[in-house]
């Protein structure tokens, strides 16, 4: 159904009625935090991405932080971050009392490299420290090209924040390979926030190839905690035997059904069985909506490559990387806004008026005060050229083609130019 007639946000989820039913049957059962739906969202994820383990948590930010510390990142490491990022890709190497090095990014793709990741190395390296992690954010939609990546640093874990690419793919011709898969980093994070591909409200989920890597992200989302007899090392506390026992003369230690035993700090970073339930049905659909965000999207590239003509390139549509099959989270067009001589601010105000919301992703974190005053100033001219020109345009699958007309028309007349329909 067109949103013609209303108000068009960025980004919006989709609930249907069986997303409803999912959550009211596990209303009705027995578990609503940690319970047999969570291991069921897992399985079911990881079949999604081709990946081995798939591990549930609180929120995309909640997987940074657990992978950073399944690295044992700490004081003294250095991560290297690209600047065109949400706050938390940055945040949770502090969390874990690490050095954050930011690179710059490709000025229209807004995508990281190797050549910007090695320049970010050469820094940290020539003031005496050393790169314990790359953390390569997948943008909008599209992908860094982890295969050159890998390929360049093969000694340096990668840790992949694919918060906005679920769905996607990377590599060429018939050897396109799922992001989340686990072929080339130690994880892959994803977030399943409302306005992300698939929503469970909050959410996240991390995917990874290595078993032991998984067994301790499960450990430290949940405390740090385990209830698995063969790791208890307290074994005096651990064992008991039973008086009437099953087991020859009840004599043979059995675990003591209560035990569990904090190995290490962790964090409360489960995701519920209510939120999992969601996610399965949603999970359902990654196709369709997958495959609904990309003709979208494409509509946008359309007209905005007949205002790309009329206003000789000051508006186009964020390019797409080469290598990767994207899977649009969000729409993005690059404005020279001094080129049309008008600010950004007026015309998120007077779109807005129009009924159409949009938001900028993002402001480099590189230019956050914190950050600012942890690392004094540094000069990212990609970062900051993407950032200058980005604006998101609505995308999300309830929207129609004609929403998008509606949409760039609005945009047409807000700067001033010829109207790409005309």
């Amino acid at each position: 159904m067109s949103s013609d007639h209303g108000f068009l946000p960025y980004g919006r989820h989709t609930v249907d009625d069986d997303d409803v039913a999912a959550v009211v049957d596990v209303l009705k059962g027995d578990w609503l935090t940690t319970g047999p739906t969570v291991e069921a969202y897992e399985a079911a994820f990881a079949e999604a991405v081709g990946a081995p383990e798939a591990i549930a948590c609180s929120s995309g930010t909640a997987g940074l932080h657990l992978a950073a510390a399944a690295l044992d990142l700490g004081p003294g490491d250095h991560v290297i971050v690209p600047s065109v990022t949400f706050l938390a890709t940055a945040n949770a190497a502090r969390y874990v009392g690490a050095e954050v090095e930011f690179c710059d990014v490709d000025p229209d793709t807004g995508l990281t490299d190797v050549g910007h990741v090695q320049a970010a190395m050469d820094r940290v390296e020539s003031s005496g420290g050393t790169v314990k992690a790359v953390f390569p954010v997948h943008l909008t939609g599209h992908c860094v090209n982890m295969a050159a990546m890998t390929a360049a640093f093969p000694t340096v874990p990668m840790i992949e924040d694919a918060c906005h690419v679920l769905g996607a793919s990377h590599g060429s011709g018939d050897s396109q390979i799922p992001v989340g898969a686990g072929d080339v980093s130690r994880a892959v994070v994803f977030s399943t926030h409302p306005v992300k591909t698939i929503a469970t409200g909050e959410g996240g989920v991390l995917t990874t190839a290595d078993s032991a890597f998984a067994a301790r992200l499960r450990r430290l989302r949940n405390h740090g905690m385990t209830r698995d007899p063969a790791s208890f090392v307290n074994t005096d506390l651990a064992f008991e035997t039973r008086a009437n026992g099953t087991s020859g003369d009840g004599s043979e230690p059995m675990p003591a059904p209560w035990y569990y035993e904090m190995q290490e700090v962790g964090w409360n970073y489960r995701l519920t069985d209510l939120q999992c339930a969601l996610g399965i049905r949603q999970l359902d659909k990654l196709g369709r909506f997958v495959q609904t965000r990309r003709r979208l999207r494409n509509r946008y590239a359309f007209q905005l490559e007949k205002l790309s003509a009329t206003t000789n390139g000051l508006v186009r549509a964020q390019p797409v990387a080469k290598g990767c099959e994207p899977a649009w989270h969000l729409a993005v067009a690059l404005i020279d806004f001094e080129g049309l001589e008008t600010t950004r601010t007026d015309v998120m105000y007077r779109l807005r008026e129009k009924g159409v919301g949009t938001q900028v992703h993002y402001i480099p974190v590189h230019l956050q005060p914190y950050y600012q005053q942890r690392y004094g100033a540094v000069s990212l001219p990609g970062a900051e050229r993407y950032y200058s020109r980005c604006l998101s345009l609505p995308l999300f699958p309830a929207m129609t083609e004609q929403d998008v007309d509606r949409v760039v028309e609005a945009l047409a007349v807000v700067l001033g130019v010829l109207g790409p329909l005309d």
